[in-house]
């Protein structure tokens, strides 16, 4: 079982929508921070955007800025020739699978205008030009949709993200090593603005011992900007029609809570 402080408070149902695919990638968000937000801003992207892809649709002028340092033209030229190989070894025989061979086009036709990627390592502290902090990242904006998913490193930036919480009006965070993190956790949500709202277990990461998940995804709402009452929620997750697998072949995590 898991720690009651990762309990999520008591939302509507019908406030919570799924923003991203039906697969890795998709969240549960609080729908009435949409006309709130004035920026979404991405950590981690690697070769998936299909969130903010989803995001732009709900909110067609948003300003989209991402950050990772891994996604570069050295990897799309890698991505590019082993998805020939599997072409040529007639691995890739879907239709789906022959046009993701050609994804740098469309990478290149979203990352444009209003929507740009920088090719920088979000850190704590930093060192050259090819890093960036988040009060960095923060600093001339507010009402900022936040998303976190950069393997395992955002345990380095939780108390930055913390320091800044005020400008970030809803996060969605992945935290893996779950077993190994638990009190990092427990430090950076303790007196915390953003409350947890919505939790779903990644089930690529697998359980551990204690049948918990290993990586987990928190969707968090800044209570200053939209009240939530001190209760916690009843609903049993996974939730029915918004939590889907990370990972078709895997089976979905049951989530339960220490009372």
């Amino acid at each position: 079982m898991l720690p009651k402080f990762l309990k999520p408070y008591h939302v509507k149902l019908s406030n919570l929508i799924r923003i991203g695919p039906k697969t890795d990638g998709g969240y549960v968000i609080d729908k009435r921070v949409l006309n709130k937000t004035k920026i979404l801003i991405t950590c981690g992207l690697n070769d998936d955007w299909e969130f903010e892809k989803s995001f732009l649709e709900q909110k067609p002028a948003i300003k989209i800025i991402t950050f990772d340092h891994t996604v570069n033209q050295d990897f799309w030229v890698k991505r590019f020739k082993k998805d020939i190989i599997h072409f040529l070894l007639l691995k890739k025989l879907r239709i789906s699978k022959i046009l993701d061979i050609f994804k740098f086009i469309n990478y290149y036709l979203f990352f444009r205008e209003n929507r740009k990627h920088y090719i920088k390592k979000v850190v704590l502290k930093k060192k050259n030009n090819e890093e960036i902090t988040i009060p960095k990242i923060l600093k001339n904006y507010d009402k900022v949709f936040l998303k976190v998913d950069i393997e395992g490193d955002e345990y380095k930036i939780l108390d930055d993200i913390k320091k800044n919480s005020k400008k970030i009006i809803f996060l969605v965070i992945e935290f893996h090593s779950l077993h190994k993190n638990i009190e990092k956790i427990k430090r950076f949500l303790n007196k915390l603005d953003l409350k947890i709202i919505h939790i779903h277990a990644n089930n690529y990461g697998g359980i551990d011992k204690y049948e918990n998940p290993k990586v987990i995804e928190l969707s968090l709402l800044n209570t200053k900007e939209v009240k939530v009452n001190n209760v916690f929620s009843k609903k049993q997750y996974p939730i029915l029609n918004l939590d889907f697998k990370n990972f078709k072949r895997n089976d979905e995590i049951k989530i339960k809570f220490n009372e």
